[in-house]
């Protein structure tokens, strides 16, 4: 299946892209869409830390992705 990524923040500079079509297999959930990632993109280790929203609504690893499923990968936010 095909899904599209969004990358924000430093995920931007560590992949080299801001977005992607990434394909998974079926009935992959969010926690293998990270460890697939990492495979792709060894600089992104640190995914755990990031907050994953599927279709625009935050998601738990477990969550199963579908066909034309938007992910987005936000890094922390610090500021002052």
């Amino acid at each position: 299946m095909k899904i599209s990524i969004l990358f924000f923040g430093i995920t931007t500079d560590l992949v080299g892209s801001n977005s992607q079509l990434f394909s998974l297999e079926e009935n992959a959930t969010v926690e293998h869409l990270k460890n697939e990632l990492v495979k792709q993109y060894p600089n992104l280790k640190n995914i755990n830390d990031y907050a994953i929203a599927v279709n625009e609504e935050y998601a738990s690893s477990s969550l199963k992705l579908r066909e034309g499923d938007v992910v987005a990968i936000i890094p922390p936010v610090s500021g002052g």
